[in-house]
């Protein structure tokens, strides 16, 4: 299986905070992201987006074709994010769009059992496998791509 966790794009300040769209620097970085993504996602690959307007703009850039779902918006836990995608046993990739400090506490999790989560930077993905023998499981950390790098 894998997991890829995409933190939204830059967004505007305000209030209500649910209703925060997207900079024209977020637009870019979303657009750029899901430009590098696109060829390197399986045709199956089942996308999971927090009900906020800047995550629905972030998934946008790369799909029309995802599932809204509450228990990953922003008072999501890493555990909510993880049963939400159902890692590690889903049978497809789940890409899930999301929020910090969430996703930096599911890729500590992931990586090293810990609750004290990592910096996820805005636009950012962090993608995991899970790889199991019949001897160990593993999760294993595949690519932490920035906007700024594609």
């Amino acid at each position: 299986m894998e997991l890829i966790l995409w933190r939204h794009a830059e967004a505007e300040d305000g209030f209500p905070d649910a209703a925060r769209k997207l900079t024209e620097k977020g637009l870019k970085q979303a657009h750029n992201m899901a430009q590098w993504l696109k060829p390197r996602l399986p045709k199956n690959t089942r996308i999971i987006v927090s009900p906020t307007k800047r995550t629905q703009q972030t998934a946008l850039a790369l799909s029309g074709d995802f599932e809204t779902i509450e228990e990953i918006g922003t008072s999501a836990t890493a555990d909510k994010v993880l049963i939400a995608a159902n890692w590690p046993y889903a049978e497809s990739t789940v890409l899930v769009v999301g929020h910090q400090p969430t996703l930096g506490n599911v890729a500590a999790s992931l990586i090293c059992n810990n609750s004290a989560g990592f910096s996820v930077k805005k636009g950012a993905i962090w993608w995991f496998s899970y790889k199991q023998s019949a001897t160990t499981e593993n999760t294993i950390l595949r690519a932490v791509i920035n906007p700024d790098m594609v």
